[in-house]
């Protein structure tokens, strides 16, 4: 049954994202709602969780759903997770770094997970304990030898988080000097797949949420790469703000840079 589904729901984000990649670039620059500051929606988001919700729904009825623009509904204890359009500000800006993130979550974490990338039909996905696939081919798990200085390493600027900002750029520039680079690529469901399957080796976010992460999860679980806080306690994608990944050394040594910026302004976990 869980294979089948997870055809079905990869079939359903490949045709949300079809109607997503006939949409792009129509709109001219500029475009789109400002929900909160620097956070856009458009009529693009609205229409692709509307789609992917009832056939989410339909896929698997006693589920409840929890979107990125409707909010939560139904059974929280076995949910749908989605992002319809992770990289908004990129779509509108006609840039093509953006993604569908869908993921089946229950008490024990994320127990199914698709990204997609519409624009060169890039797809990750995964069932608990049965490995990561990208474009169908099983993936290697994460050279646990390769070191930060190795490393190509991504990040999410804190336009969420003002009050970190004072920790992200002293960080990234520790980061900087201590590893092969650094990306910003905007859409954080495809930055932590990109980590899973070793095309970025490390990533550090703050306030980061369900929808943007839960998918992408289970594929670093799959691949073991480790996934912490900035204490070096598991990751909980309801709780902790800030969220730090990678392939196991470079976690290790990430991590460590991480916490020294942000933990004074950290100490006290939601």
């Amino acid at each position: 049954m869980s294979h089948q589904l997870l055809e079905r729901v990869q079939a359903l984000v490949e045709r949300v994202g079809h109607y997503q990649s006939e949409q792009f670039r129509q709109l001219p620059p500029g475009g789109g709602d400002e929900k909160q500051s620097r956070e856009f929606v458009s009529r693009v988001d609205l229409h692709s969780e509307e789609m992917l919700k009832e056939g989410l729904q339909r896929l698997l009825p006693e589920a409840g759903f929890y979107g990125e623009e409707s909010g939560r509904s139904g059974n929280q204890a076995n949910c749908w997770v989605v992002d319809p359009l992770d990289g908004t500000t990129n779509f509108l800006s006609g840039l093509d770094q953006f993604s569908i993130s869908v993921a089946l979550t229950d008490d024990q974490g994320t127990r199914l997970g698709v990204v997609y990338r519409p624009q060169n039909r890039e797809c990750f996905r995964a069932l608990r304990g049965e490995g990561l696939y990208h474009n169908g081919e099983q993936q290697k798990r994460a050279n646990p030898r390769l070191n930060l200085s190795q490393a190509l390493i991504g990040t999410g600027f804190p336009y969420r988080s003002p009050d970190v900002a004072s920790a992200f750029f002293p960080c990234a520039e520790s980061v900087l000097f201590k590893s092969r680079g650094i990306r910003r690529m905007g859409s954080a469901a495809l930055d932590l797949s990109y980590v899973a399957n070793g095309f970025l080796q490390g990533f550090w976010e703050t306030d980061l949420q369900p929808y943007d992460v839960a998918a992408a999860l289970l594929f670093l679980q799959e691949s073991g790469c480790p996934v912490s806080n900035e204490r070096g306690l598991p990751y909980n994608m309801h709780q902790d703000r800030l969220l730090i990944c990678g392939w196991p050394m470079v976690h290790e040594h990430l991590q460590e840079l991480v916490r020294e910026h942000y933990q004074p302004l950290l100490a006290d976990p939601i």
